[in-house]
């Protein structure tokens, strides 16, 4: 996170604009390249991702499957009842009626039986193969991008210097909270605690286990990393996985977009576009601390 001041010498900008001390260059180039990266990438994972789901539309824990086994724990399909075809989803053995968007979809008269519906699909008709392709074809570009930016971040200390929550952090993390559910955001040079835990956990956590059980999943990769099925509980167990950490990583962005237009939609999107970011004046007789 740099951390330039408009006011400061060869910061690139006109005299007219210096006098402007709260508006700092926040995002490097490097930084908002793979956010856009991801961002594009787990777009077209999650819509070709639901397409592949849609061939099994189950989840089971164990190494085994199939009608002979009682290790369902979700499930997503269709039913005939006294008032015609009905959409079902299932959960931990509850049923609940999922008509029109889960299960039973599609224009009046042209429903059809399908997990998910066909907006939320790459492609939107069924095509296995296709979304197959889609789906890897991003996976390798977050997988690699995540790892350089990891590689880079170690060596230039952006982790240590912007990401690793420091004892202030956590001492800070209850006002955080209370702040936070207020609706009372600081526009500061640094990520406030409850941004670095939550981009912690989705860098350091969700995306890993993410290509760890995705790679659990491919047979190619058995003989290449045959331990890694069984540390797993099972390709069953790591699909299981897969789609969870998915949903948690659909929470994320939920929950990032509504802060986003709570603290205000144009300095964040500005910062993380041009990187330059503007934060509160400084209070009278308060040092803003640096990143």
């Amino acid at each position: 996170m740099e951390t330039i001041t408009m006011s400061q010498p060869g910061a690139g900008v006109d005299a007219a604009s210096t006098k402007d001390a709260t508006l700092i260059y926040r995002q490097s180039r490097w930084t908002r390249l793979t956010h856009w990266l991801w961002a594009i990438s787990l777009f077209f994972m999650l819509l070709s991702g639901l397409q592949i789901f849609n061939a099994r539309p189950q989840l089971y824990i164990g190494k085994q499957s199939g009608f002979e086994y009682n290790n369902t724990v979700f499930a997503i399909g269709a039913e005939n009842t006294a008032t015609g075809p009905r959409g079902y989803t299932e959960i931990f053995g509850h049923r609940f009626d999922t008509t029109g968007v889960l299960g039973w979809s599609g224009p009046a008269g042209q429903q059809t039986s399908r997990a998910f519906p066909s907006w939320a699909t790459i492609p939107s008709y069924y095509d296995l193969g296709t979304a197959r392709v889609v789906h890897f074809f991003f996976a390798w570009i977050l997988t690699t991008t995540l790892v350089v930016w990891l590689v880079a971040s170690l060596v230039n200390g952006h982790l240590r210097r912007d990401l690793a929550p420091r004892l202030d952090d956590l001492k800070r993390l209850p006002q955080d909270i209370i702040e936070h559910a207020k609706l009372r955001f600081h526009h500061t040079r640094e990520y406030n605690t409850l941004q670095k835990m939550a981009y912690g956990g989705v860098l350091f956590v969700l995306l890993p286990l993410m290509i760890i059980t995705g790679l659990a999943m491919s047979p190619s990769m058995n003989s290449v990393l045959p331990w890694l099925n069984e540390l797993l509980g099972g390709r069953q167990t790591a699909r299981t996985i897969h789609f969870t950490v998915m949903v948690l990583l659909v929470g994320f962005f939920i929950v990032h977009m509504m802060m986003i237009l709570a603290a205000g939609p144009i300095n964040e999107l500005r910062s993380i576009i041009t990187g330059w970011y503007r934060t509160d004046p400084p209070r009278h007789g308060h040092t803003e601390r640096s990143a």
